[in-house]
């Protein structure tokens, strides 16, 4: 890895991670960077998923005053979430990555829709999870989480829009608690999947220094700085992110 290179990545680092923090989808940046200074596929995957679960796990704590979420909510999802994402970066580690992107803009396509028209679906059956959620929705929450989870630690790119699309769907309206709650998902996702990937070494450690540190610096600032914006700006900027990401994959995968 050159300098120009390393300069390069720190700042693919620093988008993605303040991606991540606002909306989701920092690995619209991230991997494609990897990608372009010449990290194959599969590596790519795995040190960008180390890369950004840093840099949305310390954006985690600007978000600490927004979360009020009940432990029969909290555990389920939490389990589902580190079993999806250690059975995702198995099946990363075993599978082509090509195979999975002619996938991935159909998922991506969803999630986009559920999370900008979920609220319309559900009815607004209540204002939040904290309190009302009975336990056929947290039922329902914890299999989504876990094809989510398995996603997640398979690719990792827009897992924080698909949890945001399963979040409104559920009912939840306050964008900046479930903010809070999609980037303690996805850094428990990330992390199992990180693990994994340390483990069978597939990560290239050069590369994901640098892009760690920019998506550390990018997860922080963003994050603290997006409490300020109205919540109407945010869900608008997660609805572009989606039809981004789904536009450019389905370009990537089907050409």
């Amino acid at each position: 890895m050159n300098f120009h290179n390393a300069i390069f990545l720190f700042f693919a680092g620093a988008i993605g991670g303040a991606i991540n923090a606002v909306a989701g989808g920092g690995s619209f940046v991230a991997f494609p960077a990897l990608l372009f200074t010449g990290v194959p596929p599969v590596p790519a995957n795995a040190t960008n998923t180390l890369a950004l679960w840093v840099g949305t796990t310390a954006s985690g704590g600007a978000y600490r005053m927004k979360l009020n979420i009940p432990r029969r909510v909290m555990i389920p999802l939490v389990a589902t979430s580190i079993i999806g994402g250690l059975a995702g970066a198995v099946l990363l580690i075993k599978t082509p990555a090509q195979t999975f992107l002619k996938v991935l803009p159909w998922l991506l396509l969803g999630a986009t829709l559920l999370f900008a028209f979920g609220k319309h679906l559900t009815g607004r059956i209540s204002a939040g999870i904290s309190q009302d959620s009975n336990a056929r929705a947290v039922a329902g929450a914890s299999i989504f989480e876990l094809f989510v989870a398995v996603y997640g630690g398979y690719f990792g790119g827009g897992i924080g829009i698909m949890n945001l699309a399963m979040l409104a769907a559920m009912g939840m309206t306050d964008i900046h608690a479930m903010n809070k709650l999609k980037v303690l998902l996805g850094g428990v996702i990330n992390g199992a999947a990180t693990v994994m990937f340390v483990i069978t070494k597939a990560i290239v450690w050069p590369q994901a220094i640098v892009m760690t540190a920019g998506s550390l610096i990018g997860g922080l600032a963003s994050a603290h700085y997006a409490q300020k914006l109205p919540q109407s700006w945010i869900r608008g900027l997660v609805i572009l992110v989606g039809i981004a990401m789904t536009a450019y994959f389905f370009r990537r995968g089907y050409r």
